[in-house]
């Protein structure tokens, strides 16, 4: 009876916090953009659906998640548990003893974030986006393997007793430095993915992990040590993402043969080439890049403009060099008529006199 009065007490307070979010939308709608509501009666629908599952959300929340996350915290810590049922004083235990802690913090940091709706959509958006360029499973691994790292070193702050600006500042410039160098495609999704890791799931556990921590943890303290975590699960997962991205690119690019195959074109006579970047391609076999995480294999492709009597001995050379037909997925060539061209007057002379010793 005083959890359904107590559920009740959550649902009129919810209905409170997302009322003047409906008197916004609404007042946009009929007082700026001065249309109806699409599907009225679906809209109401909804915003009804949201406010029971916000309220079971956070009555949820106070009865299991935060008691859970505070006993793991203290059970963990307890040095019976740490030393194996020895009586030892909290006083005895070092930073070392805690690495219990740090698995557990690692582990529920990464499934938490798995399991995170919002990650889920954004994931979803950016292959829609990318044209299938980003695969969600791999962005949702990245984040959340970021997460497990920042929530561990995050707890070792608290059992460290270290000062929390140390991490986040240093955190911080490793981003800035990464995003100079990080797949453009990627950055953007990247910052944006640090704040969807702190939503309804990872949060709630998250926070009382910490807290937990730091009401056991001799010479702490719950306001100045307890705080700190999600910031940690906002951090890494931009260094991780960005991290994938950049190993990713490397892995598709420790084969790639583009200089070989201009230097073979420009062998045979070939006097200028025009490449494109980060084209999409994927062979008979699906392109895996680092660690079977799929952010689809970048080609290049070289355009060139020859003369005839050239082009065959171009196109044997460069798949020779290129290894074309020795396994699938490496490249492709092929000759295009040329009816006319303009601008390049410049490389005719060149052209004629190699041309008149082939002949």
């Amino acid at each position: 009876m005083e959890l359904l009065l107590h559920t009740i007490n959550v649902f009129i307070s919810t209905i409170g916090d997302v009322l003047p979010i409906a008197g916004i939308i609404f007042g946009f709608q009929f007082l700026v953009i001065r249309k109806p509501v699409p599907h009225m009666k679906n809209v109401i629908t909804g915003f009804f659906l949201v406010l029971i599952g916000l309220a079971l959300f956070l009555v949820g929340l106070e009865e299991a998640l935060f008691p859970l996350g505070e006993v793991m915290a203290k059970q963990l810590t307890d040095p019976a548990f740490i030393f194996a049922g020895l009586e030892k004083s909290l006083d005895l235990v070092t930073w070392q003893d805690y690495y219990w802690v740090y698995i557990f913090a690692a582990t529920i940091g990464f499934s938490t974030t798995i399991a995170e709706p919002s990650l889920l959509a954004v994931a979803i958006k950016a292959q829609q986006v990318s044209a299938g360029s980003i695969n969600p499973w791999g962005l949702r691994t990245a984040v959340a393997i970021g997460v497990g790292i920042g929530i561990a070193l995050g707890t070792y702050r608290i059992i460290s007793g270290t000062p929390l600006h140390y991490y986040i500042i240093t955190g911080y410039v490793l981003v800035i430095i990464q995003t100079f160098y990080a797949p453009k495609m990627i950055v953007a999704l990247a910052y944006d993915s640090g704040g969807v890791t702190t939503s309804t799931v990872t949060v709630p556990l998250v926070t009382a992990l910490g807290l937990g921590l730091a009401n056991t943890v001799p010479g702490r303290s719950a306001l100045l040590d307890g705080f700190g975590l999600i910031a940690f699960a906002s951090l890494f997962p931009m260094i991780t993402v960005m991290a994938y991205a950049q190993l990713s690119e490397w892995w598709a690019k420790k084969d790639s043969k583009t200089d070989d195959v201009m230097e073979a074109a420009r062998s045979e006579g070939a006097t200028g080439m025009t490449v494109i970047n980060q084209a999409r391609g994927e062979g008979l076999v699906k392109s895996k890049t680092f660690f079977g995480l799929t952010l689809e294999t970048q080609r290049d492709m070289i355009l060139m403009l020859v003369e005839e009597h050239l082009s065959r001995n171009i196109l044997e050379k460069i798949a020779g060099v290129g290894e074309f037909d020795k396994k699938p997925g490496t490249g492709i060539a092929f000759q295009i008529n040329v009816e006319d061209a303009l601008g390049v007057a410049h490389q005719v002379e060149q052209l004629s006199e190699v041309v008149e010793e082939e002949i």
